[in-house]
């Protein structure tokens, strides 16, 4: 689903990807880990539009993307999350859910005047369907409230809910257990099992090893803006190479 050739990303005279390349196939759940300062959420922001890399490839779903701006990779079905979620805080969460589609007919002022029943009748859609993703990640009770009483784990749960107004079809999450209290951290590894069992794709950057481990299916590791690994979690917890990134040396 996801294919990256020689992907490299410069700044001024710094590689923070450098010469990036490995593929996720649909379907899986891919760890993406490393030291800090590793390149990952340099990474991140190629694959969303938000950069384009300097040289090096980038396909989704079978069409080249490293050219194409944010919104249209949005639009394509590849989503991103952030380490720091930004609701909109004085709205509800439920507004927070009804603002994500794309092309809304309420969007223009004139379709209010000489469309209104059907502007209604979307705004009802979009309503009911976050209304759905809110029960599934668990916010119903809060629907109504504003954002910015959220804990950090439940601004996480909206974050991914908010991801799933736009139908993707492949998720990039920024940390989603960052912060995260143990019990809601837990929830939260159960709605990406969910989703990926309902056909999502997902690539997660993750600190929280047990996460990754426990959850994904294969684990890529950067180092220092370079790849050093792709594979299972346990060959990537053995690997010397992963250890001396991690620990600045293998144990004896």
């Amino acid at each position: 689903m996801l294919e990256l050739v020689g992907v490299v990303k410069e700044f001024g005279g710094l590689r923070a990807v450098d010469d990036v390349s490995f593929s996720i196939a649909r379907g899986t759940i891919t760890g993406l880990i490393g030291p800090n300062g590793a390149g990952k959420t340099t990474l991140f922001n190629l694959l969303a539009g938000a950069y384009r890399p300097t040289a090096g490839e980038i396909r989704f779903d079978g069409e080249r993307i490293d050219h194409l701006p944010h919104y249209r990779i949005f639009a394509r079905g590849l989503v991103r999350t952030f380490q720091i979620p930004r609701p909109f805080g004085e709205m509800s969460v439920l507004e927070n859910m009804m603002l994500v589609p794309k092309g809304q007919l309420g969007e223009h002022f004139w379709n209010t005047w000489f469309r209104p029943a059907a502007v209604r009748a979307e705004e009802r859609r979009n309503r009911d369907k976050a209304r759905d993703i809110l029960d599934f990640v668990g916010l119903t009770r809060l629907a109504n409230e504003p954002a910015r009483i959220l804990s950090g784990g439940q601004q996480k749960l909206l974050e991914i809910g908010r991801a799933l107004m736009s139908d993707p079809k492949m998720l990039l999450l920024d940390e989603p257990g960052a912060g995260v209290n143990p019990t809601l951290l837990g929830e939260i590894a159960e709605r990406i099992a969910a989703l990926n069992q309902r056909g999502i794709t997902f690539l997660i950057i993750e600190h929280n090893m047990d996460l990754v481990m426990n959850l994904c299916r294969p684990v890529v590791v950067l180092a220092a803006g370079k790849l050093l690994m792709q594979g299972e979690p346990a060959e990537v917890q053995r690997d010397p190479r992963v250890l001396d990134a991690y620990l600045g040396g293998v144990p004896a």
